[in-house]
């Protein structure tokens, strides 16, 4: 057999009253937007599609680390805010039930941000490598620190501490959460002033309350 080739013109459309207005052009059609656009990946952690957080933030010094993972300061690319982003390695997570516990912790900061005395939420990514909480920066430093930089307290500064802890208390109670993880290395002073505000952070083994369930921490 031979080579067939198809010859393709160009067709006039025309409108009743004018000349041509365009030229159509036949062909393919146009790919479809399944075909040039490559769809989200998910993440197996927070079931969302996975972000790189180096578009959105630039990571900075670290400011503290933990058990899973390393909390740093960070700027928005769009806005120039600061914040502390927690990053927590997925390699650590190495059960379901540790997954779990993730997604338990961010659901909790998510009901409980916006309350006093709690540092507050701004949210959670999701990239290969780590989940990363982003969330308000106390330039303070722990209570613990300031506790044993201070070595002791007035009647009244004792009284201030004391209340706001309570408040955290309450809040956590009328919102339906048991912290279950309250001591000083949990608590950040917003600034380096002397009568600053505490915010309760680190929400890891923080636990809706349930009827008739009595949690234990393990």
């Amino acid at each position: 057999m031979g080579l067939c080739f198809t010859k393709t013109y160009d067709i006039p459309i025309e409108s009743p009253t004018q000349s041509p207005l365009r030229v159509l052009k036949p062909g393919f059609p146009p790919p479809s937007k399944s075909l040039t656009k490559r769809q989200p990946e998910f993440g197996m952690v927070l079931e969302k599609p996975m972000v790189d957080v180096n578009t959105l933030f630039v990571l900075e010094r670290e400011l503290g680390h933990g058990q899973f993972g390393v909390t740093s300061l960070c700027t928005e690319r769009a806005t120039g805010n600061k914040y502390a982003c927690k990053s927590i390695s997925k390699r650590k997570l190495v059960s379901r039930a540790d997954i779990y516990d993730l997604r338990r912790e961010v659901m909790i900061m998510q009901h409980l941000t916006g309350q006093p005395n709690i540092v507050e939420f701004k949210g959670a990514l999701e990239d290969t490598q780590n989940v990363h909480l982003v969330m308000e920066l106390c330039a303070g430093g722990e209570l613990f620190d300031r506790i044993a930089a201070k070595k002791n307290y007035t009647e009244a500064q004792a009284a201030a501490v004391g209340r706001d802890i309570v408040t955290v208390v309450h809040v956590c109670h009328f919102m339906g959460v048991m912290h279950r993880d309250l001591k000083p290395e949990n608590f950040l002073l917003v600034s380096q002033d002397e009568d600053a505000e505490i915010k309760a952070i680190d929400f890891g083994l923080l636990v809706f309350i349930e009827e008739g369930i009595s949690p234990r921490t393990s």
